[in-house]
């Protein structure tokens, strides 16, 4: 059903097109059509989320690089360990090209970013979320190392950024129509590690490409996104598109302003076992630094001319318990421009909470 009682009696009727047209015009600020009697309403019904909490979901980590598109439920609680690690010896130049078309150096950087986030359903209809992590790096990015000659290693680790979540779900999807969960994602990172600890930010900049959203690190930073799942037995597929804005920096005094980022994800879900939650899944991340910021000004640091880089990721997940879920894979880019060329190994586990003694699948 769609969310307003008017919208369901002409459901029939519309054509696919106008139908997906009223249903994205609130969310991008476009008037519907009038209604004599009712304005529209977009939150689903219990009657929608009942139908939605009762059809096929089984239990599991889900995609390792995107965050759950649909919500918890009321009082309803995770916590999510996310260890990602970085190793890159190549990079891309400056057209977008294949890894057996990058070169060795300048950089070649070594990290292990592990990330928590705790995430709480406040309504059916509201998340809350907070992530906090720590950043290790080793890089060797000397003159004389790229020469082939050795040289020192540059390391850190220390406190990294943390995160500030909130997720809205206007439409939850309909087990019996093609219609997906649509969600509303906006997110604030503080730069914690540099404020608190003067954690270096490691060569390069930017967290991790599988880090959602991927960010630079020890930047203030707003992110606004929009997601989808649609779960289709035996298969879950999510998506999203996220645009980060950062804001103005300083060094050595001058006031300094980089490119705003715009994430992509796609994730493919097959269940092998809905029992043991046993999925295979593959997932698609893309990172863009764009050549132009928000607010108008020049960009005057980082990828002047832009930088973008496309990962796949294969990987598997699990259910240990009626609590505890896990999920491991490999992200290596395939593609890139102005960027390293890197693969990304990680793992998760999550663990379910619910003031009703019954947790359910988001």
């Amino acid at each position: 059903m769609w969310p307003t009682r008017k919208l369901i009696r002409t459901r029939r009727a519309a054509p696919a097109l106008l139908l997906f047209a009223l249903t994205l015009a609130p969310l991008v600020g476009l008037p519907g059509p009038s209604a004599p009697a009712e304005a529209f309403e977009w939150t689903p019904t219990d009657e929608e989320i009942q139908k939605y909490r009762k059809s096929w979901n089984p239990f599991s980590e889900g995609p390792l690089l995107i965050q759950s598109v649909d919500i918890h439920p009321k009082d309803q609680l995770s916590v999510r360990p996310f260890v990602f690690s970085q190793i890159s010896e190549k990079s891309y130049g400056n057209q977008l090209a294949f890894p057996t078309d990058a070169k060795n150096g300048p950089v070649h950087l070594y990290s292990v970013a592990p990330l928590v986030t705790v995430t709480y359903g406040v309504t059916n209809h509201v998340e809350l979320g907070a992530a906090t992590s720590w950043n290790t790096f080793w890089a060797r990015d000397s003159e004389s190392f790229n020469r082939g000659r050795g040289g020192p290693m540059t390391t850190d680790s220390g406190l990294g950024d943390f995160s500030l979540i909130l997720k809205y779900r206007p439409i939850v999807q309909d087990p019996d129509s093609a219609r997906p969960s649509i969600t509303n994602y906006t997110q604030i990172v503080l730069p914690t590690g540099r404020w608190v600890t003067g954690t270096e930010r490691p060569p390069g900049g930017f967290a991790p490409l599988g880090r959602l959203p991927a960010t630079r690190f020890g930047e203030l930073g707003f992110t606004e996104g929009i997601t989808f799942r649609k779960n289709k037995r035996p298969f879950r597929i999510s998506g999203g598109v996220y645009y980060t804005y950062s804001a103005p920096g300083s060094d050595a005094g001058q006031t300094t302003y980089v490119g705003d980022i715009v994430n992509t994800r796609l994730a493919y879900e097959y269940f092998l076992d809905d029992q043991q939650g046993l999925a295979l899944n593959l997932e698609l991340a893309t990172l863009h630094t764009l050549t132009w910021r928000a607010d108008g000004h020049a960009i005057n640091r980082g990828q002047i001319s832009g930088s973008t880089v496309i990962g796949i990721e294969p990987g598997v997940q699990w259910r240990f318990s009626d609590s505890w879920v896990g999920g491991i894979g490999v992200l290596f880019s395939v593609a890139g421009q102005n960027t390293a060329d890197s693969i990304y190994p990680n793992f998760a586990i999550q663990w379910y909470w619910s003031k009703t003694g019954k947790v359910i699948m988001r």
